[in-house]
């Protein structure tokens, strides 16, 4: 009996542990698969989050660059030019005497409307001088021209320069010598390829001395007859008026300053008083109206820029090819943070040109990639919609300010595209000291030039 028991409580001792080994068993790998399906739903999970966290920062990030941008760079009526009348004859020798100075190289094409437009102010007391800086061209026979046949030729003065010395740029070596010879108790720089109304100079000289400002310079209108011009020079406006807005410029508080040089009105004392171009920071700078403007703020001198469009015109280029090395020559040093910013500008600007009209092709790729967890189409669609609006947005009012037509904001990818070039050209020119090309002279990072020699002059009174 004893023994028939023995055996039976071994039987069930024996089921009992196949049992518990069977569930053993069978729990490890219900854990196994959990744990696997847990794996697979967190990385499933990392993926999603992060596509979806990198889109929708992305989003905000250019919808945020677009308000900000626009908030500073937005015209305040207080800094527009105060326009006065124009008068059917100048009152001679009333007002301090104004010596308007040009500095011109190989500008056949545009020292005939320049020069003209000059002559025929209607203010009565000032003095043109051109400084023709070694043209090649007919420049310095339409200068001839003019002097001897114009009705008030009488006010042209021309002043040849041959070669440039070292350790000049050219633009402040021939402003520089401009003001040697001029008279007036203001100076008037202004480039070679503007045109002027006939009220532009007494409008900016009598805001001026009310305002008592001491370096008042004028924005112009750009003059964008081309396709490369309206590609362009809107993507151009937006980095400088983004690093330089006109608030801050004329806000004595801030640090941040710069002049438009097409047309910086200066009062003689100032200039001799923080040593003009003659100083060694500014002989040989290719920023000669920035940095003009800032020696001038540094020294305690009030700085006034306004929008002065309806006054001043100016057609800067010529070609996408002209385009290219005139924007190039000033990128990177125009730039206010130095290399830093302009690796930040690098990368950014790809960020907020190109990519916006590429948000549906990014998602598509995620999804093949991705599957399920991936950014679905509609919100792909939600976020395309919400960066393009604020780039089209932005372009078409910044598009009203320079008089381009509304669709060129959809050229905001190939405008993008080709300043992403032009400023990484000028990166690695200026750091590797290979230098940027200008009128015929190439410069080295100081604006050095690399070649340099004596400078014979011949000033001429008509």
């Amino acid at each position: 009996m004893r023994r028939g028991m023995s055996t039976v409580f071994s039987v069930k001792g024996a089921f009992v542990s196949i049992a518990n080994t069977r569930y053993n068993e069978y729990h490890k790998e219900n854990v196994n698969i959990e744990k696997k399906s847990m794996v697979c739903m967190k990385k499933s999970y990392w993926w999603q989050s992060w596509s979806h966290f990198l889109l929708w920062a992305h989003v905000i990030g250019v919808v945020g660059f677009f308000l900000v941008v626009w908030r500073r760079t937005a015209p305040d009526k207080k800094y527009l030019v105060k326009t006065l009348p124009v008068k059917e004859s100048a009152e001679p020798m009333r007002g301090p005497l104004v010596s308007i100075i040009v500095p011109a190289r190989n500008e056949e094409y545009n020292i005939r409307r320049c020069v003209v437009s000059l002559l025929e102010q209607d203010y009565g007391h000032y003095e043109v001088i051109v400084v023709d800086d070694g043209s090649t061209d007919g420049t310095a026979r339409i200068l001839d021209e003019l002097a001897a046949t114009h009705p008030n030729g009488n006010r042209l003065w021309v002043l040849r320069l041959r070669d440039l010395p070292a350790g000049w740029a050219g633009k402040p070596h021939a402003l520089s010598r401009g003001t040697q010879e001029a008279r007036g108790e203001w100076f008037l720089f202004t480039d070679a390829d503007t045109w002027h109304a006939p009220n532009a100079l007494r409008s900016a000289l009598t805001q001026a001395i009310q305002e008592r400002a001491d370096m008042f310079t004028l924005g112009s209108e750009q003059e964008l007859p081309t396709f490369w011009d309206k590609v362009l020079m809107p993507m151009a406006y937006l980095g400088i008026s983004m690093q330089y807005p006109p608030r801050l410029v004329n806000d004595p508080l801030s640090k941040v300053a710069i002049a438009n040089g097409q047309y910086i009105l200066i009062r003689r004392e100032v200039y001799n008083l923080v040593g003009g171009y003659k100083r060694p920071e500014l002989r040989n700078t290719l920023l000669d109206d920035r940095d003009l403007a800032r020696v001038v703020k540094e020294n305690g001198f009030r700085l006034h820029l306004v929008d002065g469009r309806d006054l001043v015109r100016v057609h800067m280029y010529n070609g996408l090819k002209d385009e290219w090395r005139g924007w190039r020559k000033n990128a990177y040093l125009g730039s206010r943070g130095g290399t830093p910013f302009v690796l930040l500008e690098l990368s950014g600007l790809p960020q907020v040109t190109i990519i916006p009209f590429l948000l549906p092709l990014l998602a598509w790729l995620t999804r093949r990639k991705q599957g399920k967890s991936s950014i679905g189409k509609v919100e792909a669609r939600v976020a395309t919609a919400l960066e393009l609006v604020a780039l089209v947005a932005y372009r078409v009012w910044l598009n009203r300010q320079l008089r381009v037509p509304w669709y060129y904001a959809f050229t905001q990818p190939l405008a993008g595209a080709i300043f992403e070039g032009i400023l990484g050209q000028s990166t690695w020119r200026i750091l590797t000291k290979q230098g940027v090309d200008w009128r015929g002279r190439t410069y080295n990072g100081g604006g050095k030039l690399k070649q340099g020699g004596d400078v014979l002059a011949e000033a001429r009174t008509r």
